[in-house]
């Protein structure tokens, strides 16, 4: 089985450093698949989900509030702002997170204060994703 060395790393930490036989991220323009040999790519992430199929078919899943992809025929890395894997997250403090962004919304304050909110909101709700994905696995 082909494999493809994938890192990992946020401004904080190297999460992830090893091989995969798949790779799958959310783009700027949409859902990214990679399997090994693929041709040269750079992309921007979103905040999402980074998603390895391991060599024993085990699935690793990664939060990351976005970043950039770099993808070469033997190799991806990935440059996270901020990153976790996703069974580290504590989904009661997202799932607070969340409330308290769209009561923040509701409220209807000030624009910079819901724009604000928004931003925490789709973190939270990409967050929430990964948790949910690992859980399906």
């Amino acid at each position: 089985m082909k494999t493809i060395n994938v890192t990992v790393v946020s401004a904080e930490k190297e999460l992830y450093s090893g091989v995969a036989t798949f790779f799958a991220a959310t783009a700027a323009t949409g859902e990214i698949g990679v399997y090994p040999g693929h041709v040269p790519t750079l992309a921007q992430l979103k905040a999402g989900q980074v998603r390895l199929t391991l060599e024993n078919g085990k699935e690793e899943v990664f939060w990351i509030s976005g970043g950039l992809l770099e993808v070469q025929p033997q190799e991806i890395i990935v440059l996270a702002d901020c990153a976790e894997r996703a069974k580290d997250l504590d989904a009661a403090a997202v799932q607070k997170a969340q409330e308290e962004a769209r009561k923040a919304i509701a409220s209807g304050g000030q624009s910079l204060d819901i724009e604000k909110a928004l931003i925490e909101l789709t973190l939270a709700q990409s967050q929430l994703d990964a948790v949910n994905r690992l859980k399906s696995f």
